[in-house]
């Protein structure tokens, strides 16, 4: 069927998959949701290319298996990252009011 679509189609669908790709990939060493657009980006190219389907498959699978990892966590994990998440808050908080950081307006 996409096949069907005309030529120019297709391209626009490449390039906006790949732009959106590229942007998920350099989310992924910059601040972003790279793992929310990575698998828009495969998604899109999914449409055109079957290297794209088998790779968006097996990133769900993938995020299926991380999304029951993280299920089966106990209690004291959660609360020990909890813990760490607020001590480093606290400690990013006290070094912009004591350290007197330049890029936080405080």
């Amino acid at each position: 069927m996409h096949r069907a679509r005309p030529r120019v189609i297709r391209v626009l669908y490449a390039a906006v998959g790949v732009t959106v790709l590229l942007a998920g990939l350099i989310m992924l060493v910059t601040p972003g949701p790279a793992f929310a657009i990575i698998p828009i980006g495969l998604f899109i190219l999914a449409l055109e290319f079957t290297w794209a389907e088998a790779a968006l498959e097996k990133s769900l699978e993938q995020a299926d298996k991380a999304k029951q990892k993280a299920a089966q966590t106990t209690r004291t994990q959660r609360v020990l990252t909890a813990t760490a998440v607020v001590l480093a808050v606290a400690a990013v908080v006290a070094w912009a009011l004591m350290g007197d950081i330049p890029v936080v307006p405080v």
